[in-house]
């Protein structure tokens, strides 16, 4: 970029935003990398819109000058969402973080994209409703929607795809549209909604989100159990999800992950195969479940079986849980983090995890295990030594086998964290002729490639 557009650019954001634009080096570092292993990509410009009017401005400005544009939430994703591939304007969303509405009466609450599920999460304390969606970050709901997060409470609540009920979204010429309504179900034209979940800021910038929101469950039981393998752990999930059990959270963390947090969160858990379960409902219904899950847990050899209730025990209980990824990644020092995201259908999920341990044990890599087992997701989080080249290899082919080991399986490379540009490799094998659909419409909504070029559609060979 010649000094003459550079300097017309900046005036015409200033213009725009003030002091809200900034090009200053370290800011722009902080825009060009994410939570993982991606070499950092800084944009050209960060700037920080507060309406969703301002960000058409910016976007029709981007596009009259043909720069890139990279929306930007908490920076939390893995994949490298957030990388400036080709420079550009980074837009970031912290200061849209109004929440604009509660409508206790349709359960559903409008917020502007910058808010954070945290944020969302203590304006929602004491009305008797919450957000089921929650990545292990506090990212915001606007990244949330675009990467279709799903985390813990998926098996029971869904993922953000079955959460959100209409988006306010700028696309990539400036023109604003809102998708969808507060109504529970439509069947007027194409489903634009879906559309935009998962799209990654490739196809345009959301703006608004409105969500469902659910009755605050009359009573939680949380419960922890060991086992004396991994493939004991997981068919009891895959027993109890089969039979029906209306489980809210059914996480397992294998004796590495059990390892890692006890030493990390001075925890004193068997650091053996342990499963991490939830229940929602009321008193009743909850024993029933207790039952059901106790049995198939006892066939399995499971053990040291401890139920809580209390809400500060139950918070100290899944403590092992919440600080997985940091604890994996304090055991190798000063590492960053490759983050394995597969997902298979329930049933083979057993096999997918055992030949995956194996595969890991010929390796030697340290890698733990955790996984949303009740809806056949799970991570091998592998702490990467920068300094170990020879490492960083050794954990990309390991992850290749992987995505090949359960696409073979009918599933899935991605289940929660999204292409960015870390799974390019693996869509047209995914997806095959659709992919050319998709295609299609990234052409036909942005033909200039200014959406966060470079992210979830692999370059055409």
């Amino acid at each position: 970029m010649d000094d003459l557009l550079r300097q017309r650019v900046s005036s015409a954001l200033q213009a725009l935003l003030g002091d809200r634009v900034t090009d200053q080096p370290e800011i722009r570092k902080q825009h060009g990398a994410g939570f993982s292993y991606h070499t950092c990509q800084p944009p050209d410009w960060v700037v920080y819109p507060q309406t969703t009017e301002e960000i058409a401005a910016i976007v029709r400005l981007c596009q009259e000058h043909q720069l890139p544009i990279i929306p930007f939430g908490a920076g939390t994703s893995v994949e490298g969402h957030v990388l400036a591939l080709k420079g550009g304007v980074c837009v970031d969303l912290r200061l849209m973080n109004q929440i604009l509405e509660v409508d206790a009466a349709n359960r559903c609450a409008t917020v502007q994209a910058g808010v954070t599920r945290n944020q969302l999460d203590a304006w929602l304390e004491g009305s008797g409703f919450f957000f089921p969606i929650g990545p292990g970050v506090n990212a915001t709901l606007g990244g949330m929607a675009s990467t279709r997060a799903s985390g813990t409470n998926a098996v029971r609540y869904g993922t953000m795809k079955d959460n959100v009920l209409s988006l306010t979204v700028v696309l990539p010429d400036g023109q604003v549209i809102r998708t969808g309504s507060k109504a529970r179900k439509s069947s007027t034209g194409y489903d634009l909604t879906r559309l935009y979940i998962g799209s990654e800021g490739t196809l345009g910038i959301l703006a608004e989100l409105t969500l469902k929101l659910h009755s605050y469950p009359e009573a939680i039981y949380a419960a922890v159990c060991s086992f004396p393998d991994v493939e004991a752990a997981v068919n009891t999930a895959i027993q109890t999800i089969q039979a029906g059990v209306a489980i809210a959270k059914i996480e397992l963390l294998d004796a590495l992950m059990m390892q890692a947090v006890n030493r990390y969160s001075g925890l004193g858990y068997p650091e053996k195969p342990t499963l991490f379960l939830e229940f929602h409902g009321s008193p009743a219904e909850i024993e029933g479940q207790i039952q059901r899950v106790e049995a198939f847990a006892s066939r399995f050899e499971g053990t040291d079986l401890i139920w809580e209730q209390e809400e500060a025990a139950r918070l100290k209980l899944w403590q092992a849980r919440t600080d997985a990824a940091p604890a994996a990644l304090a055991m190798v020092p000063g590492s960053s983090m490759m983050s394995t995201d597969v997902c298979v259908p329930i049933s083979r999920l057993a096999q997918c995890i055992v030949d995956t341990q194996a595969d890991l044990a010929e390796t030697g890599l340290f890698a733990p295990i955790l996984g949303h087992v009740g809806d056949g997701n799970f991570h091998l989080t592998i702490p990467i030594d920068p300094a170990d080249p020879g490492q960083f290899e050794k954990a990309k082919a390991l992850n290749k086998r992987l995505v090949q080991r359960a696409l073979a399986l009918e599933g899935t490379c991605s289940g929660e964290h999204g292409i960015g540009i870390g799974k390019l490799a693996y869509l047209a094998q995914e997806h095959g002729e659709a992919l050319d659909v998709m295609r299609a419409i990234k052409q036909a909504l942005d033909p200039n490639n200014l959406m966060n070029p470079g992210k979830l559609l692999p370059p055409v060979s």
